[in-house]
């Protein structure tokens, strides 16, 4: 019998759906697959290194049926997570996936270069957010009250760990996704990005308001 759906920790049995998801959402907030030759890239880059390096900071959205539908993850300690990225986890991928030689001509190539340089991951202005974090759900299961539950139980996880803040990095164009992140409390950081991209954070209290 189908259970109601559920957050539970990450599973390597997961990978495929946390492939999926990922694919699914990464153009702002949007399916990839228009507009990228391999999307694959996208979950290579920003979810199976954080499943793969931390798994104990790995939750999703289960269907109630053993399908992943959402999750949540990231690192509690971004610069080691990008030392970590660049020894353990870039020898494993970057084959596939070659560095541009020149300027990124293709979005594609611009996916390419992020994968190729963790250390940009490392930004002295958010030093007092160590912490970072992805999310993300199937357009379906959007607006029902889960990304509420998967955050609160990552900052949870964050806090029992002892980690005082998080930070994470969106896309300015992805709206929905800033309207949830007011909501989920986190505030704007000055820090030196793209101006296509904005730095939000907070820290791993207050959790009992979300």
């Amino acid at each position: 019998m189908t259970e109601s759906p559920t957050i539970r920790p990450y599973r390597p049995a997961d990978r495929p759906a946390l492939d999926d998801i990922c694919v699914r959402t990464a153009h702002n907030g949007q399916d990839s697959r228009p507009f990228y030759a391999d999307p694959g890239i996208f979950p290579d880059t920003f979810a199976a290194p954080y499943a793969h390096l931390e798994p104990e900071l790995a939750f999703v959205l289960d269907d109630g049926a053993g399908r992943a539908v959402g999750y949540i993850l990231g690192t509690a300690d971004t610069v080691r997570f990008a030392a970590a990225f660049r020894e353990v986890w870039l020898p494993l991928v970057a084959h596939r996936y070659p560095e541009p030689t020149g300027s990124p001509d293709t979005p594609d190539g611009a996916i390419a270069r992020l994968l190729h340089h963790p250390e940009r991951m490392v930004v002295p202005e958010l030093a007092a957010w160590p912490a970072h974090l992805h999310i993300d759900l199937l357009p379906e299961w959007q607006g029902r009250g889960y990304g509420r539950r998967l955050m609160r139980t990552f900052l949870a996880a964050l806090r029992d760990g002892g980690v005082p803040a998080v930070h994470l990095v969106m896309a300015t164009a992805n709206r929905p996704a800033r309207a949830f992140y007011d909501r989920m409390g986190f505030e704007e950081i000055d820090a030196p990005v793209d101006d296509s991209v904005v730095c939000l954070g907070r820290t791993t209290g207050d959790l009992d308001r979300l």
